[in-house]
């Protein structure tokens, strides 16, 4: 076979794969569709109640104890030393 042939067939080739991919592809998006509108026929949505219940609260967040807050400074104090 020529270079010219090789080539061709293989052209050929890749557009029958990406057309038989492309034609599955629809083919379950098509099925995916269909059985969606099946199943709202079949299991109505159900309603939407409105709820009362309140707001939800805010997280309180503790605070560190000072222990712990000398250790951050005295940490980022070194960190930025050391950086110059």
């Amino acid at each position: 076979m020529t270079p010219s042939q090789l080539l061709l067939e293989g052209v050929d080739l890749m557009l029958m794969g990406m057309g038989s991919v492309f034609f599955f592809l629809a083919l379950l998006i098509l099925a995916i569709r269909l059985m969606a509108r099946l199943l709202e026929r079949i299991v109505p949505a159900a309603p939407v109640r409105a709820s009362a219940s309140p707001a939800p609260a805010k997280a309180v967040v503790p605070q560190p104890d000072a222990d712990v807050l000398a250790a951050i400074q005295l940490a980022i104090h070194q960190h930025r030393a050391r950086r110059g």
